[in-house]
């Protein structure tokens, strides 16, 4: 259950991604880093029990991963961090799709687009200048607590300047005064809903004609929000 804000623009600036993951504490992964040979210009925050990844990004490109009901009926599904490293290699999705469902999140400094797929077809949605925020439905869907409570904040927030993710924090700090079982909460503890998972992370990047800057930062205790600095 994790969020994703996309910032494209309607001019030349690049485009901005917040991306806040929610996951099972006892799940090991690696921090934002070079873990692929294969793929020697990605980096990306991996997944050691399946080897994929949630987030990646190379000198052009972010992928990243939100969960979605539905999807195969496979047992047991592959990993959908597979579906990010495909992403990376400029692959076309597999075919058939053997995951549950996802939000695939990809993005360049040219803009930003969603592929979702909750079984049948996937389905693809170019993003528009603007402000969007994506979680376990469609992107900027109002039925989406979270969506509903925060995109508007997040849309009047400006990304400008060298340390352009300063107001989005501001707005995610406060967002954290709700309790973390909120549905309205973007910092998470999922457990009451039926899932393991809690936020441990945020990443923010920025894609433009310069390249791409990702920096990350990890809470200090899952689910519990804190002033992070991004490195």
């Amino acid at each position: 259950m994790c969020t994703v804000v996309i910032r494209v623009p309607d001019d030349s600036g690049p485009v901005r991604v917040l991306a806040v993951r929610d996951e099972d504490p006892a799940r090991p992964w690696l921090p934002l880093g070079a873990w692929w040979p294969e793929h020697p210009d990605v980096r990306g925050i991996k997944d050691q029990l399946a080897g994929g990844a949630w987030l990646a990004v190379d000198d052009e490109k972010l992928a990243v991963l939100l969960n979605r009901a539905g999807g195969s009926d496979v047992v047991p599904p592959a990993s959908r961090g597979t579906l990010v490293m495909g992403a990376m290699a400029r692959q076309p999705l597999p075919d058939p799709l053997t995951t549950l469902g996802f939000n695939l999140v990809e993005a360049t400094a040219d803009g930003a687009r969603i592929t979702s797929w909750e079984g049948g077809s996937p389905r693809v949605t170019d993003l528009a200048p603007g402000t969007h925020m994506i979680a376990h439905d469609d992107v900027d869907d109002p039925a989406t607590p979270r969506v509903a409570a925060w995109l508007d904040e997040f849309a009047a927030a400006p990304t400008d300047g060298d340390r352009w993710w300063e107001a989005w924090l501001d707005v995610l700090s406060g967002s954290a005064g709700m309790e973390a079982t909120d549905d309205r909460a973007i910092v998470r503890d999922n457990r009451p809903h039926g899932f393991p998972t809690l936020t441990l992370l945020v990443c923010v990047v920025s894609l433009g004609p310069d390249g791409t800057d990702a920096r990350m930062a990890t809470l200090d205790r899952p689910g519990v929000w804190n002033d992070v600095t991004l490195d």
